[in-house]
């Protein structure tokens, strides 16, 4: 016998479809409501290094993603921030126009053809573009002319395809691609891959991914440098747009806007590519044998144990037998006084060494003043560990009689090079120190760390795959 269907089966999915269509037209419809009324601050972005991306313990973090924050709680402590990621950037001044946010937090250069659209708010950086290149290939462009004839490729709707655009205009010869959906840290990879010759990226992107992908060459400048700043619809509120500028003056004389682009950018020119090469290449290796150890080190102390590694590294280099003129030795580099004070009876002990290291650290943290935030205090300890606690405070002396925030690391590490100078030493209570070196050390051991982030997501993860290259090229190499 053949069975057929009721009538209300049909009528239920119809249904079923129908309410699927409206919810599909309304989210891609709804605008962002009235933002003094429901508190809810709805930003636009898109993601990118430093810009707003998950870190490697799984939280949001990014310039933008802490900008947007500290601008709702300035707009009140009942404000909220909700975050709407687009796909690609050129997906981000549309989405502004169509009401969907309140403002677009993206790293959006302010540009000619931007700002017949949107309506830009505070300058608060400086970028520079630049063409980058692959190291491997020695293609270095030197002029303009150099890159006649050659293939540029640049996500579509961003502002090096604006810049070119310009060039082109000028020069026919020039050449280059939109890609569609690929974002400028895609395409940078592509070129240290040898996938791609030519991509462009501003300056300070370039220098966050060379650190993750040492075959970047950053070459030369094209145009004239550009201003990062938000955007707001034309026809946007206008008492959040006047709040935006009074939020950013505040910021940038208080020394808050110096702090937070100190975090993601005042460490990433540190290290060449033979460092970066190095680095990934001993963490390929020779980490893996220690990795068990600091993570032991991680249960006791409760420090991120890719922190710890990246400490034992700057150094040490992960050698257990690592025995420096004045015998300060082991993984950790402990002098004998330290080894004594934290039971350590074999520095040469890795196990030990690692262990004990960790807990002086924590000691230091102990004597860094409560008030001041992470990361600054961590970074202050850390730079206690490589000169001693007494110079720090030198250090932090001298930034509040020059009018500096001694609380922040931006600001000590201006202030801790001067202690080799017989104008500042000579007033400090400790005296002479080589307040250059503790720079180095802890700027160094940030870029350390943010590439064991990347490549050794979560902290509680098993010691995954090391893997440098992607896949497979996303263009096919012209």
């Amino acid at each position: 016998m053949r069975l057929t269907r009721k009538p209300y089966v049909y009528v239920m999915i119809a249904s079923l479809l129908l309410l699927a269509l409206a919810a599909l037209y309304y989210f891609s419809h709804q605008r962002a409501p009235n933002v003094r009324k429901s508190k809810e601050l709805v930003v636009v972005t898109h993601n990118a290094a430093g810009t707003y991306y998950v870190d490697g313990k799984g939280n949001y973090a990014g310039l933008e993603y802490d900008l947007a924050n500290l601008f709702a709680k300035d707009l009140g402590e009942d404000y909220r921030v909700r975050f709407i990621v687009a796909d690609k950037v050129s997906d981000v001044v549309p989405m502004l126009k169509k009401g969907k946010a309140h403002l677009a937090a993206a790293n959006l250069s302010i540009t000619a053809e931007r700002a017949k659209d949107v309506r830009f708010g505070a300058p608060y950086l400086d970028v520079q573009q630049h063409i980058a290149y692959d190291l491997d290939q020695k293609n270095e462009p030197q002029e303009l002319k150099d890159l006649f004839g050659k293939h540029i490729h640049v996500p579509k709707g961003s502002s090096y395809a604006e810049r070119l655009k310009a060039l082109q205009a000028k020069n026919p010869m020039l050449k280059f691609q939109e890609v569609e959906n690929a974002s400028t840290d895609e395409l940078l990879e592509q070129v240290n891959m040898g996938f791609l010759n030519y991509t462009v990226a501003d300056d300070r992107v370039i220098a966050i991914l060379q650190n993750y992908y040492p075959n970047i060459g950053k070459g030369m400048a094209i145009g004239d440098p550009e201003q990062i700043a938000w955007a707001f619809p034309k026809n946007g509120n206008g008492w959040l747009y006047q709040k935006s500028l009074a939020f950013f003056d505040r910021i940038s004389k208080d020394g808050t806007l110096k702090n937070l682009v100190d975090r993601y950018h005042g460490h990433t020119e540190r290290l060449d590519q033979l460092d970066v090469s190095k680095f990934l290449s001993q963490s390929h290796t020779v980490l893996p044998k220690f990795v068990p150890l600091f993570k032991d080190a991680q249960e006791l102390t409760d420090i991120d144990w890719r922190l710890i590694a990246a400490i034992s590294y700057q150094e040490s280099h992960w050698d257990q037998y690592n025995t420096s003129p004045t015998n300060v030795r082991g993984m950790m580099m402990l002098t004998e006084e330290t080894a004594d004070e934290l039971g350590v009876t074999d520095r040469l002990d890795a196990k030990q060494s690692i262990s004990g290291g960790a807990r002086y650290i924590n000691t230091l943290k102990r004597q860094v003043p409560e008030h001041i935030p992470e990361p600054d205090r961590t970074w202050m300890a850390l730079a206690a560990y490589n000169i001693g606690f007494s110079h720090l405070e030198d250090a932090r002396v001298l930034a509040k009689k020059m009018g500096l925030n001694p609380d922040s690391w931006a600001d000590i590490k201006t202030t801790l090079p001067l202690l080799n100078k017989a104008k500042y030493y000579n007033t400090a209570k400790f005296g002479y120190a080589n307040g250059g070196a503790p720079v180095i050390f802890v700027e160094s051991i940030r870029t350390y760390y943010d590439i064991l982030e990347k490549y050794f997501p979560g902290r509680e993860s098993l010691f995954p795959n090391f893997e440098f290259k992607p896949s497979a090229p996303l263009i096919k190499k012209q």
